[in-house]
C-alpha cells in the first residue's frame, strides 16, 4: 500500500492498525531526527513513541505528504523537548553554547600568524600591485573606484590585482 492509499483507508475506517502500518515505515526516519536534535537515543526514543501518539490525536484528514508532516511534527516536537530542557538548565546550556561560539586560541594565534604574513607578503609586492590590493580586498573598492582614484585603467587594476594575488601565493608558499 502506498502512503495514500493507507490514509484514504485509515481516514475512512477510523481503524489505527492503517496509521500503525504507516507510522512504522517512518520509524527510523523519526528516530534520525530525534538523534540530530536529542543527541540521545533513549531521548530519541521515547520522542518517537510521544510522536507517534501525537499523529494518532492530531492527524488532519487533509494530509498530502504524510512523510513531511510526520518529519515537521518530530522536528517540532524534539525541538519543543530542547526548549523545556533549556529553561530547567538553561545556565548549564547558556554555558555549553557560548563555549562552542569561543574560537579556539590556537585557532586564533594561527590566524593572527597568517594576517602578519600577509601583512609582510604585500609589501613585498610591486607598488601598484600593492595599491590594487590594499584597496580592492582590504578597503573592499571597486574596479571603477580604484580607477577613479589611482588614475589607472580597467586593465591596470586588473592586472595588478591578478599579478598581485599570484605573487601572494607565491611568496606564502615560499614561507611554509
Amino acid at each position: 500500500h502506498t502512503d495514500e492509499e493507507l490514509l484514504s483507508l485509515y481516514s475512512s475506517s477510523k481503524d489505527n492498525r492503517w496509521l500503525g502500518i504507516l507510522l512504522q515505515r517512518y520509524t527510523v526516519l523519526l528516530l534520525g531526527v530525534g538523534l540530530k536534535y536529542l543527541r540521545d537515543k533513549e531521548q530519541a526514543t521515547d520522542a518517537v513513541q510521544q510522536v507517534f501518539l501525537k499523529a494518532l490525536v492530531a492527524l488532519p484528514d487533509d494530509v498530502q505528504n504524510f512523510k513531511g508532516w510526520l518529519y515537521i511534527l518530530m522536528r517540532n516536537h524534539c525541538l519543543q523537548l530542547l526548549r523545556d530542557k533549556r529553561y530547567v538548565h538553561g545556565d548549564d546550556v547558556l554555558r555549553q553554547q557560548q563555549a562552542h561560539l569561543l574560537p579556539d586560541k590556537e585557532l586564533l594565534h594561527k590566524q593572527e600568524r597568517e594576517i602578519e604574513q600577509m601583512k609582510h607578503a604585500i609589501t613585498e609586492l610591486d607598488e601598484g600591485q600593492q595599491v590594487c590590493i590594499r584597496m580592492f580586498y582590504l578597503e573592499k573598492k571597486t574596479y571603477q573606484q580604484i580607477m577613479d582614484e589611482k588614475g589607472y585603467s580597467f586593465m591596470q587594476v586588473k592586472s595588478y590585482i591578478q599579478n598581485g594575488k599570484r605573487k601572494l601565493k607565491t611568496i606564502l608558499a615560499d614561507k611554509k
